[in-house]
């Protein structure tokens, strides 16, 4: 670590933040990246030059254990401090990502509404256009460089970078798995297969395109060129999102040639992170039509891995209400399937999705109790239950959202949390 005051002014090189993604209520920074600190922000850059937080101090800042992130797709996100045992009851973490885009309507503050926050990007702007000024006053080559790169990368060129970074998948990521909240949704995309099997009338997300698994040729230069992409910032990550919305349904020698073959060719064992991590959907027939080789392999495999399943409702009324062409019998067998991969499997979770809302069928819930009381008698750590608040097919604005899951948390034995939406 190297760093230099320049009047008000420090930089601070090659800083090395926290090996592993660990759920704590103070603000932390992970892996290895450079920093700029005024009196009155400190901007982080990740290992390309580029900005990716902005913590504010004082002027009206909303709190000091929050800050801002910017994201591969070049989105800004918020983290919400909020009450630290509501968050976490909630949402699984302590900090409560807000995007810039709206997804997850249910939650009331909007902090880009916030005149301290706008200031903070705004300020950021004006004083890259100024970093040109500061570099003579700096005797360190390296630091002089540094700082010529950070003003190279103005809002242009950010945007052009995301542009290519999803030009090399050939997608924009609509949604992450809600399991890759893990690794603070840093995560690297390989595409292996494009479309959803069931194009359900409730989703908003998903594509309207079929089902179409991709080659091993266009997965093979997808990472080859997402390699070069992140560059020397590759070691700051060691998690793989498989996409887009059912690689589980890919032939299982695809989503293992993927998986082995973005484990080496990006060198994740070199991590400054530790472990690796692998993310990835499934629909429902999916999972029934998995065989037991397949999760064999996954368990071999250098990675624990998450696979998040869309149950959406164990009621058939529901499911005919949500347009999902599936029958309430084959959601329990995936969810009993489910829960005997996640006790056989050490490396191996399964996850699912369920709907929530307020105009959904009033057997929606009995049945999910139904379900979970029936196949589960005790407390079990795996297999995460995510709940989407729907209304009208939409996600709510519903003031009573999080007290109402509080009260399902307590009917059943399975981890319950709100799925908070982030793309990529």
């Amino acid at each position: 670590m190297r760093s230099g005051p320049t009047h008000d002014i420090t930089i601070t090189l090659d800083k090395t933040g926290a090996r592993q993604f660990t759920k704590v209520s103070y603000p932390i920074r992970h892996g290895v990246y450079s920093e700029i600190k005024t009196p009155a922000y400190t901007y982080q850059f990740n290992l390309k030059h580029e900005i990716q937080f902005i913590q504010g101090h004082g002027n009206g800042w909303p709190s000091p254990s929050e800050w801002l992130k910017r994201t591969t797709g070049n989105d800004w996100i918020y983290y919400l401090a909020g009450d630290y045992s509501g968050v976490r009851d909630a949402f699984g973490e302590y900090y409560l990502p807000y995007p810039s885009y709206p997804t997850n309507s249910f939650i009331t503050r909007n902090p880009f509404k916030d005149r301290a926050v706008v200031s903070a990007l705004d300020v950021w702007n004006e004083f890259r256009e100024d970093i040109l000024r500061l570099i003579p006053e700096f005797e360190s080559m390296e630091k002089k460089q540094f700082l010529l790169n950070i003003a190279k990368n103005n809002p242009d060129t950010l945007a052009r970078n995301a542009r290519h970074f999803h030009e090399i998948v050939h997608s924009r990521i609509s949604v992450l798995p809600p399991d890759t909240r893990h690794v603070d949704y840093n995560v690297i995309p390989v595409i292996i297969a494009d479309g959803c099997l069931y194009k359900c009338g409730f989703c908003r997300l998903k594509s309207r395109d079929g089902f179409a698994p991709r080659t091993k040729e266009n997965i093979t230069e997808q990472i080859k060129r997402l390699k070069t992409f992140y560059g020397p910032d590759l070691k700051n990550y060691n998690a793989l999102f498989l996409g887009l919305h059912d690689a589980l349904y890919a032939d299982p020698g695809l989503i293992l040639f993927a998986a082995e073959t973005a484990f080496h060719q990006l060198k994740l064992k070199n991590s400054y992170m530790d472990g690796a991590y692998l993310f990835f959907f499934g629909s429902v027939d999916a999972i029934i039509n998995s065989k037991v080789s397949f999760f064999d392999a996954l368990q071999a495999l250098p990675y624990s891995t998450y696979i998040n399943i869309g149950l959406e409702s164990a009621d058939q009324n529901t499911l005919d209400y949500l347009k999902k062409p599936i029958t309430s019998e084959v959601v329990t067998r995936a969810f009993t399937k489910m829960l005997a991969i996640n006790k056989t499997y050490s490396k191996v979770e399964i996850t699912a999705n369920f709907v929530y809302g307020d105009h959904l069928p009033e057997t929606h819930l009995p049945a999910f109790f139904g379900l979970t009381r029936k196949t589960i008698n005790r407390p079990i750590g795996k297999g995460t239950i995510y709940f989407s608040p729907l209304m009208g097919g939409s996600h709510v604005n519903h003031p009573d959202i999080v007290r109402k899951l509080y009260k399902i948390k307590s009917l059943n034995y399975l981890q319950n949390y709100l799925y908070l939406i982030q793309k990529l």
